[in-house]
């Protein structure tokens, strides 16, 4: 079993109708040190006692260059009747969480010579490359790598840190950010945006074998979809980057 510590809630607040954002600190006076694209297991109970763990991507934008960090923040779907759901909605500011971590290989890799990153998700699949944005503008500033973020939802109140990723994209050219939404678009829609599911639209920027490495994060069928589609395209499955949320109660 991994070593546990006790995470504090400093602040929540909802990032669409079914997905909550809640930011933490570790409160045991260690820090979190983590690379961008982990996660950490949050430990607690079912009703009758027994012992259960839910995993969850960090979304925290942090300069890792700096040191590590303490805040801890994730992005947690409201499943009804589910037992994490109830955790975390009766969570208040102050209250306290136990986890342990972080863990996981869904992370951008120091002996990358790519030219281009295509990174896509769905739903709270996002999470991990909001972490990531300090260390691709950091690619992008030092070996002049190009990324695109692919992100869908069914409408626009359902694309989670779009406000960022949308900021992020205005303020680094090399970025390029494109919703994709299934069921509803915007009034006044952004060029980029589009109109259907992520795997509909992945053609249109043409993946390539010898510049691209693609991640693939969220729901399993949208990531086996993209995977079959990839290695049509001729990447080979070491350029593709998988990472499945399967949702449990």
């Amino acid at each position: 079993m991994p070593a546990q510590f006790p995470l504090k809630l400093v602040d929540r607040h909802m990032l669409a109708p079914t997905v909550g954002h809640y930011q933490f600190v570790r409160d045991d006076g260690q820090p979190l040190d983590f690379l961008p694209g982990q996660f950490i297991q949050v430990h607690f109970h079912y009703a009758d006692g027994t012992a259960t763990r839910r995993s969850y991507s960090l979304a925290t934008i942090h300069d890792h260059a700096r040191g590590p960090g303490e805040a801890v923040e994730i992005a947690v779907s409201f499943v009804p009747g589910g037992a994490a759901t109830a955790l975390f909605e009766g969570l208040e500011v102050g209250g306290h969480i136990t986890a342990s971590g972080p863990f996981g290989r869904f992370c951008l890799q120091p002996g990358d010579h790519n030219g281009r990153y295509l990174l896509i998700a769905t739903g709270t699949g996002v999470t991990p490359y909001r972490s990531m944005l300090p260390q691709l503008q950091a690619a992008m500033a030092g070996r002049g790598i190009e990324v695109v973020l692919l992100q869908g939802a069914r409408n626009p109140a359902e694309l989670l840190y779009s406000d960022d990723f949308r900021a992020f994209a205005e303020a680094n050219p090399g970025f390029r950010y494109v919703p994709c939404l299934s069921r509803e678009l915007p009034a006044n829609a952004h060029a980029d945006v589009r109109h259907g599911y992520v795997q509909q639209h992945l053609a249109e920027f043409m993946p390539d074998p010898a510049r691209d490495i693609a991640y693939l994060c969220g729901n399993p069928d949208m990531v086996d979809s993209c995977f079959e589609a990839l290695k049509a395209d001729g990447l080979p499955t070491v350029q593709i980057r998988r990472e499945k949320y399967v949702s449990s109660k």
